[in-house]
């Protein structure tokens, strides 16, 4: 059981589900929102630890989804000066435990570091049917334009 600073897009489904599977773990959730967090370059860097930097950017931000910003096109520097202008470019959720950092949901990943299995016997079948939903991109499945027109709630 463990304090998870996790930081997300409010209203998106994914990062729903993911607070329910660490709380269901055990674990403090203490949720901040990603969109209006006053990040620096340096802090911001730190989540992405040796991940390429195509690995960094939300794949379904509009600015990606309409190839404007090709992520595997986009240095380190430019990658984060352009993710402080817009922050929907960010992949979500960055999560930090003590003083270590991530990007994304991983559920193997954080199942290794933290633990993802569930405290209580009555949340295992939740916590299992979670766990074998794709908790990395957006929830509304390949439907991105509906957010991008103002539908759902993800928006991007």
């Amino acid at each position: 059981m463990v304090r998870v600073i996790f930081y997300e897009k409010p209203g998106c489904k994914n990062g729903t589900r993911q607070k329910v599977l660490l709380t269901a773990a055990g674990h403090e959730v203490i949720a901040y929102n990603l969109l209006t967090e006053p990040w620096t370059m340096e802090r911001l860097r730190s989540f992405f630890g040796d991940r390429s930097v195509a690995e960094w950017f939300n794949r379904a931000a509009p600015k990606v989804k309409s190839g404007e910003i090709v992520p595997e096109n986009v240095d380190a520097e430019t990658a984060l000066v352009l993710m402080l202008r817009d922050p929907l470019l960010i992949r979500r959720p960055l999560i930090q435990v003590g003083d270590r950092r991530e990007v994304g949901f991983e559920v193997e990943k954080l199942d290794a570091w933290i633990g993802l299995k569930p405290v209580d016997e009555s949340f295992k079948e939740m916590s299992e049917d979670l766990m074998s939903k794709d908790l990395q991109g957006c929830a509304h499945g390949g439907h991105h334009h509906e957010h991008e027109h103002g539908h759902g709630n993800c928006k991007h």
